[in-house]
């Protein structure tokens, strides 16, 4: 596994676990289609929730959530119907949520849950 990838993975793995820890019930992670993946899938009560999750190692090129650009989130749009249509669940409603994990060279990540994204 590239270092890259390694790291994004660790990230994911931390969002998770954060996401689980408010009492969410994750559903789906790495959901992955011809157009695109969704990194976390989950029902936060009975609101389905997308989450794009960013890790970096430093904010040399910016803060993580500064990676989640307007064409990113309407491919995440798009994905979620895709995962709506093809799943049984029926949310309340429907949003979606941005975690950047950032990971310093000391010390615990960093996790920043941008709620509601538009």
């Amino acid at each position: 596994m590239r270092a890259k990838d390694a790291v994004g993975r660790y990230g994911e793995d931390v969002a998770a676990a954060h996401v689980a820890a408010q009492g969410w019930r994750v559903l789906d992670r790495n959901w992955r289609v011809a157009a695109g993946e969704l990194d976390l899938v989950a029902l936060d009560g009975d609101e389905l929730v997308v989450v794009e999750v960013k890790t970096r190692r430093s904010t040399s090129f910016g803060h993580p959530a500064e990676a989640v650009t307007a064409l990113k989130l309407a491919r995440i749009r798009r994905l979620a119907a895709q995962w709506l249509a093809s799943h049984e669940t029926r949310p309340a409603s429907v949003r979606i949520d941005v975690i950047a994990v950032l990971l310093p060279r000391r010390g615990s990540a960093q996790v920043e849950h941008l709620v509601g994204v538009v």
